[in-house]
């Protein structure tokens, strides 16, 4: 009898055993972002653009429909990926060019830095434009970012590369990919890419977004914009299927989203939802449903809290991250208290300042303009679009409905009401019947800008104090 006994609980140690093997197992991370891609995807409900990777990936996770970027500019937006901090709050105001830049508080910490402390193996293929280089001390390097060049198939292979060079560790690996960002010449389609086949477009067949006026300048513009989508599309099938051939799919979470909305007037550098309402699918390999479409309303500010969580890797212990973690809702179609996002903009280039701070519910869109008397800059790779030439040529064709001047010089405060107003285009700031509105929503980003140490909040330190 005593034998049994003692025959059963060695059974009981080894099945513990191996269950908290099972539940410490360490998991990986492949992080995908496109470079200034709006809401742009055949799974989005586009007609005529050709996603299927993309498609297939959100038919075995979820799709989330009100996804929000909380900044339109790339090294602000990325800043917020890695970090779980707002771009005010992390000191990233703006574009991390060479000479004059942006860059990190030397307190913030990184998903690079922090899982690479776990004992994770760490890469970035592809775009980075972040600063410090300290801030994001990759294992590899890979496929550095080249102006115009769109091989997104050596992208792939370099992956590859990685994950056979680390089969026995957790990775983080993060892909930045150049499309759709406009080159110098047509969005890079200047040239067939190796091992992609080029997908054309009819621009008199494009879906005209509302921002923009329906002219074949534009028509054209978005017909090579759709190329350069396909093109991405294709990388990451590529991609996908170097993951599946490392035998890591099944302990591997892939993320895909946008750091920005669409480079076109009206969109990028802008908080409308055109400039911040962007992709984001998320595939799980545990979760218990496939072909989620969620409704939460979720920004990047919540991608570092489900990489940590995923990790298992406890967030930064000196201060509390901004976001919050979307794996329990992975399984949800309309997940109860995400209703609202926040967004914050600085500078694009450095010679481009206009603060702007945005609160987004359900039904409204409150932007405060903290420096409304100043023209809104335009972005240089969209000045010199075909699109912001025709429209320049003749201001007439406005923005859509949005005209020229609406667009360039606006007031302190916007308003909308996108229950009656879905463009943005009727500000309803000074309207009585949206009084109470207006103060509530006034009132909650004064909140939020002190919660979250906002420079730009007055009495709160400058912004300008670490450079």
């Amino acid at each position: 009898m005593l034998a049994d006994m003692r025959h059963y609980r060695w059974i009981l140690l080894l099945c513990s055993l191996f269950a908290t093997a099972a539940v410490a197992a360490p998991r990986s991370v492949l992080l995908i972002i496109s470079d200034d891609q709006g809401r742009d995807l055949g799974v989005y409900g586009n007609p005529v653009l050709q996603t299927p990777i993309l498609d297939g990936l959100a038919s075995r996770g979820t799709l989330f429909t009100n996804a929000f970027a909380t900044v339109s500019s790339c090294s602000p937006s990325r800043s917020v990926i890695y970090s779980g901090l707002y771009s005010h709050s992390n000191g990233m105001y703006g574009l991390a060019h060479d000479v004059h830049n942006q860059h990190y508080l030397p307190w913030v910490r990184t998903l690079p830095q922090i899982l690479k402390a776990a004992g994770y193996a760490t890469a970035l293929v592809g775009k980075k434009h972040i600063l410090p280089e300290s801030a994001l001390p990759f294992d590899a390097e890979l496929a550095p970012e080249k102006p115009g060049v769109r091989d997104v198939a050596f992208m792939a292979d370099e992956a590859r590369k990685f994950m056979a060079a680390n089969a026995g560790k957790p990775f983080l690996m993060i892909v930045g990919f150049s499309d759709p960002h406009r080159a110098a010449e047509n969005f890079g389609n200047t040239q067939a890419w190796p091992s992609i086949k080029q997908v054309t477009y009819d621009p008199k067949k494009i879906p005209v977004p509302a921002h923009l006026p329906d002219v074949p300048e534009v028509r054209k513009d978005l017909a090579d914009y759709y190329e350069s989508i396909s093109r991405l599309d294709s990388g990451i099938g590529l991609l996908l299927e170097g993951l599946k051939e490392s035998g890591r799919a099944d302990d591997t979470l892939v993320i895909f989203l946008s750091d920005n909305g669409r480079p076109f007037p009206g969109a990028k550098t802008t908080l409308y939802d055109e400039g911040i309402h962007l992709p984001l699918i998320v595939a799980s390999p545990t979760q218990s449903k496939r072909g989620v479409k969620n409704d939460a309303m979720v920004s990047w500010v919540d991608i570092a809290p489900t990489i940590l969580e995923w990790a298992g890797v406890p967030a930064p212990k000196e201060y509390k991250l901004q976001g919050r973690s979307l794996l329990p809702i992975l399984d949800q179609s309309q997940p109860k208290g995400w209703d609202r996002v926040y967004a914050s903009h600085g500078f694009h280039e450095v010679q481009q300042y206009y603060p702007m701070r945005a609160l987004r519910t359900r039904q409204y869109k409150y932007i405060t303009n903290l420096a409304a008397p100043l023209a809104f800059p335009i972005a240089g790779d969209i000045a010199s679009s075909a699109s912001w030439h025709a429209i320049e040529a003749k201001p007439s064709l406005g923005l859509g409905a949005r005209s020229l001047d609406a667009f360039l010089h606006r007031p302190d405060e916007e308003l909308y009401d996108l229950s009656k107003d879905p463009h943005e285009l009727r500000n309803v700031a000074n309207d009585p019947a949206y009084r109470q509105v207006m103060q509530t929503m006034r009132a909650d980003m004064k909140k939020f800008q002190a919660e979250t140490h906002d420079p730009w909040l007055p009495g709160t330190s400058s912004p300008f104090g670490h450079h």
